[in-house]
């Protein structure tokens, strides 16, 4: 499995730190609160609303340089809103590694 990295974030950035670090602020901000409105949604069975709730995650995705798991979520959004879960699980280890990392930074 791919890892998360700044590297995305670095060549965005211009070698701007004060920019780089108030993107991770953001991140670190925002990804808690998406997942637990991920997880709500899917747990109520609100397959539309849990499709948009991956559409917001996958920007971070993109951000923290998971192009591989960038593809998954794509997958699963759609899926999502045929009412298809079987790449919940590889989706929810994208989060998992996703939430680690920033955990460390």
């Amino acid at each position: 499995m791919e890892k998360p990295n700044l590297n995305y974030i670095q060549q965005i950035s211009g070698g701007d730190k004060v920019f780089e670090a108030k993107m991770l602020e953001i991140v670190k901000e925002e990804l808690p609160l998406e997942i637990t409105e991920y997880a709500e949604n899917f747990k109520a069975q609100k397959w539309a609303a849990t499709a948009e709730n991956v559409h917001k995650l996958k920007h971070k995705i993109s951000i923290l340089g998971l192009e591989k798991s960038y593809q998954v979520a794509i997958d699963y959004e759609e899926d999502l809103k045929l009412g298809k879960t079987e790449l919940r699980a590889d989706f929810e280890n994208i989060l998992d590694a996703m939430v680690a990392f920033m955990a460390k930074h």
